[in-house]
């Protein structure tokens, strides 16, 4: 693969020319930086930047001021090529919280293993209403240890205004769900993004989260997206690489609380 021109393309693609995500989403392009302003149950945050030295801390206040005034919480999506090379720190001297650094990891759906199947006793559900997002939030809070309900909140949404653009699956055993994940399909957009994959304790290292990223990965092939991409945790990053993904940069989640 030839990274640097993956990472353009993905940075075109996704960033700088993002599309809404979701119900009541929009995409606004302010000066340097790329933002998404959303429900408060959506993302919200700054998509992309083309910053220097001399415009970062202006180009910071103004989102906070933006956001603020709105009552959201938002998030800075930094990549590790972004620049400044210092932005990360001065997104904290303006206060804003890190979150765990992820590595950005993309493939090409036609050159991933996609024959996995889920292992015995493990069946996939696809989740399309109410009772299935409530059993894709408890895995959430289960696996992640983190409250779903900002989950639940903008799946529905999903689910309701725009079906066709995110794909949601709960792996079971017998009646217990144990592993989800999600896919979502912006409309125009060149990469299909895997989001929320996790599975509960006691139940990984099983192949569940691998056969969920083909499940996955097929759907996307078949509606016609080239690439995919994971914002993956240390742990999903080895299963990810023998499926075929490859790692090109580092992502870290600086959020702002108004």
């Amino acid at each position: 693969m030839d990274h640097a021109g993956a990472l353009a393309l993905f940075d075109r693609d996704q960033r700088a020319g993002a599309r809404p995500d979701g119900p009541g989403a929009r995409v606004e392009r302010t000066g340097a930086v790329v933002r998404q302003t959303a429900p408060e149950h959506g993302w919200n945050g700054v998509l992309w930047s083309a910053l220097d030295r001399t415009d970062a801390d202006a180009a910071i206040a103004e989102q906070i001021a933006h956001f603020s005034a709105l009552g959201l919480e938002f998030e800075w999506k930094l990549y590790g090529h972004d620049l400044p090379a210092d932005l990360g720190r001065r997104l904290v001297a303006a206060g804003f919280t890190p979150g765990p650094e992820e590595t950005l990891m993309i493939a090409e759906a036609a050159e991933l293993d996609l024959g996995t199947e889920p292992p015995a006793g493990i069946r996939l559900l696809p989740v399309t209403d109410r009772a299935g997002v409530e059993m894709m939030a408890d895995v959430h809070e289960q696996a992640f240890g983190a409250d779903a309900s900002r989950l639940r909140r903008a799946l529905l949404a999903r689910l309701t205004a725009g079906p066709g653009t995110v794909v949601a699956v709960v792996a079971l055993a017998g009646g217990e769900p144990v592993s989800a994940g999600r896919m979502e399909l912006v409309p125009g957009a060149q990469f299909a993004g895997l989001w929320g994959g996790g599975t509960v304790a006691g139940w990984r290292g099983r192949g569940i989260y691998r056969a969920l990223v083909a499940h996955r990965a097929r759907i996307a092939a078949e509606r016609g997206y080239r690439h995919l991409q994971v914002d993956a945790s240390e742990q999903s990053r080895p299963v990810l690489e023998r499926l075929g993904f490859t790692a090109l940069t580092t992502t870290t989640p600086y959020v702002y609380v108004p």
